[in-house]
């Protein structure tokens, strides 16, 4: 795996967590010199990538192309691979692209409604597929039993429940405290 920040991780959770994988804003106490170190960085190992911003949409701008366009920046599959989320087979579009085909059909496109999230199954030996196992086992796990068996922080765990689980795969991922254990997080069973 791939070895990351601590404000790498942070950044490419963040995003994965937002509509079309935005990477802004960024954590405040990233500005200045120190954002262009990391967003730098992030961009050369593929993690980011710049697209154009639709600034009608209200999409945070990067920086200024020099045709006076803005840019935002973007979660590639690499930068999801890195903290362990495994992308989806048709990703969403980036923020700039714009003749992406679209994932409805010309009827559900027309009456405006979604399909239901695909049926995924992550790959034997992943960490997904490890969060997965645990969180359907009977007594659940809590987020520091996850943090010891896949070496992820705090905040990978809960932006991977709460990204890759409940958004991407569409899995409802529940809590509850349990007395001498703390906040045990299940999926119901397969």
């Amino acid at each position: 795996m791939t070895k990351l920040s601590d404000t790498q991780a942070l950044i490419l959770s963040a995003a994965a967590q937002r509509p079309e994988r935005i990477a802004l804003p960024l954590p405040e106490s990233l500005r200045g010199g120190a954002a262009a170190k990391v967003v730098g960085a992030m961009l050369a190992k593929g993690f980011l990538e710049e697209v154009d911003a639709n600034l009608r949409k209200g999409e945070p701008m990067w920086r200024e192309s020099g045709d006076g366009h803005g840019v935002t920046l973007v979660a590639t599959d690499a930068g999801l691979a890195a903290i362990g989320i495994e992308p989806e087979d048709a990703n969403p579009a980036p923020a700039g692209a714009t003749d992406a085909p679209t994932e409805q059909s010309a009827p559900e496109a027309a009456t405006g409604t979604e399909t239901a999230p695909k049926a995924h199954t992550p790959r034997e030996g992943t960490k997904q597929a490890t969060l997965i196992t645990m969180l359907r086992a009977p007594d659940g796990a809590t987020i520091e039993e996850i943090m010891a068996a896949t070496g992820w922080q705090s905040h990978t765990v809960r932006g991977a429940m709460a990204g890759a689980l409940k958004k991407k795969l569409g899995l409802e991922v529940t809590s509850e405290k349990v007395e001498d254990r703390g906040r045990v997080y299940k999926l119901p069973a397969a």
